[in-house]
């Protein structure tokens, strides 16, 4: 199973050691080339509820069922004083062994996803970092994009954050950059540009207060221009904990419709409590765009004011030298608000959705090489609108083979 939350605490340790060892972590000497590694697995998944977004009543609703899911992955890795690249990519299938009652619902789907890193030291001042990211699934997103349904057809989300950081002085430095932003279920596009300002407070602290505008567009909703002023503190609690704050005001239009300013924050803890116990956890409140469109009865409105809280949390112990148990949990609420009927004249508001994700597992190195894990997921989702309530269990075994 893939769990979404990873997407941000990647982020993270970026940030880390940046706080420790001056305003932009320069590398040390060393240079390091990892070879490629692949891993070929397998998993078995009992699945209670393979089609959520199906009504009671309809064929499909409740429907349990058992799934293959082979899959394979690359890894490579290298760094030197100048230059880190990571590069990561996962391809799996997942087939049903019973055909599903839905209509329209595949017992075959395919699951990938890529992300690629990139940081090039071109001077001491000057530096350059590409932080890319896309998948393409049936899952939700729980840290980023549609993260309250599950589709009947895969969906493409894909993230590109580039930016130029320089050193200005040994306390004062900046970053500047952009990103591209795409979703396909709903055909949305975004970009951004955002410029933030780097000030060393203490030994362990940065202040980063910064600016940031984007624009959303593409598919049925409206397009909306956004502005976001926030201030930061990045502050390293211990050598291995770091903590990262940001927050400010989002300053929101939408075409045809309201526009508004509401607060806007986000904070991440990376930590290593200690040699056997790792943990990471962020949340982010703000106004977004995607799912912007709900039925309410027979009518569609369009919310131009859906206010999202996310959080996360994730953890792992190692209960021996060849076992590591690990859990998580993601909670989502949203609210929706400025409600316009589209192609009317009627107005909603004051609708809600929650969900929370849940999961724990066990996972067992057999060899140097191959690894077997086993996961318990529970699912449940509360929603004001009409087919969105559901919970879901999913159990889960497999094994990879790494060379």
């Amino acid at each position: 199973m893939n769990y979404k939350t990873a997407l941000t605490f990647a982020a993270v340790g970026s940030f880390g050691v940046a706080c420790s060892q001056g305003l932009f972590y320069s590398g040390d000497n060393t240079f390091e080339r990892a070879p490629i590694r692949w891993t070929a697995g397998a998993s078995l998944v009992l699945d209670n509820n393979i089609n959520p977004s199906a009504v009671a009543g309809t064929p499909g609703y409740n429907e349990e069922s058992w799934s293959l899911n082979p899959n394979v992955a690359a890894k490579f890795t290298t760094k030197s004083p100048q230059t880190t690249i990571d590069f990561y990519a996962r391809a799996g299938v997942n087939y049903y062994l019973t055909e599903s009652d839905l209509a329209g619902a595949d017992d075959t789907t395919p699951s990938a996803r890529t992300s690629f890193d990139l940081i090039h030291r071109m001077s001491e001042r000057l530096r350059f970092t590409s932080r890319n990211f896309a998948s393409h699934e049936m899952e939700p997103e729980y840290a980023y994009g549609v993260s309250n349904q599950r589709g009947t057809d895969p969906s493409t989300f894909w993230s590109s954050d580039n930016s130029v950081g320089y050193t200005w002085t040994e306390r004062v430095g900046s970053y500047t950059g952009f990103n591209l932003t795409g979703y396909t279920g709903s055909e949305r596009q975004s970009w951004s540009i955002f410029h933030q300002m780097r000030f060393v407070a203490s030994p362990r602290s940065i202040i980063t207060p910064g600016y940031r505008y984007s624009e959303w567009g593409g598919g049925d909703p409206s397009d909306s221009q956004n502005h976001y002023w926030t201030v930061g503190l990045e502050h390293r609690l211990s050598l291995t904990s770091i903590v990262v704050l940001n927050g400010g005001i989002q300053v929101r239009e939408v075409d045809a419709a309201d526009s508004g300013t509401s607060p806007y924050f986000e904070v991440a803890l990376n930590t290593r409590v200690n040699t056997s116990f790792t943990a990471r956890g962020f949340a982010r409140y703000s106004a977004e765009d995607l799912d912007t469109i709900r039925r309410i009865g027979t009518a569609d409105f369009e919310f131009s004011d859906q206010q999202v809280l996310r959080v996360g949390l994730t953890g792992e112990y190692i209960l021996m030298p060849r076992l590591t148990g690990f859990g998580g949990v993601d909670y989502v609420f949203t609210s929706f608000e400025a409600g316009n009927q589209v192609g009317g004249s009627l107005a909603a508001g004051g609708q809600e959705e929650a969900l929370v994700n849940m999961y724990v597992g066990l996972r067992a190195k057999l060899t140097e090489q191959l690894t077997g894990d086993c996961t318990i997921n529970y699912t449940d989702s509360g929603s004001d609108f009409e087919g969105r309530d559901y919970d879901r269990l999913r159990l889960s075994a497999g094994v990879s083979y790494s060379f």
